[in-house]
């Protein structure tokens, strides 16, 4: 595994950081959609942080949901890119341990 993370860990690095500015693009865009609807859950962007860190890795909590139209359809957009956030850093690892053993 170790070697696999050395011949990639640019591209994994890449990928956390993309996955990072998603996070918080997904929490400042909920705050604005869903923040007067729900000010103790979305009433700021670090309460949104919670609910679009959780949504983005997994699918969801089940604490913080939104509620009006518009949120559930951009959440449900961001659910779907979350899966992304998780299908390309594995892509990338996958590569790599095939990339080693053909070496091997």
């Amino acid at each position: 595994m170790g070697v696999a993370f050395k011949h990639s860990w640019n591209e994994l690095l890449v990928s956390f950081i993309i996955s990072l500015i998603m996070i918080v693009f997904a929490a400042v865009i909920m705050y604005f959609i869903e923040g007067n609807a729900q000010p103790e859950t979305f009433g700021s962007v670090p309460r949104a942080l919670w609910w679009s860190m959780a949504t983005l890795t997994t699918v969801g909590y089940g604490d913080a949901v939104p509620i009006t139209a518009l949120g559930k359809v951009v959440a449900s957009f961001i659910a779907l890119v979350g899966i992304s956030a998780i299908a390309i850093p594995a892509g990338i690892f996958a590569a790599a341990f095939q990339k080693v053993g053909i070496k091997d």
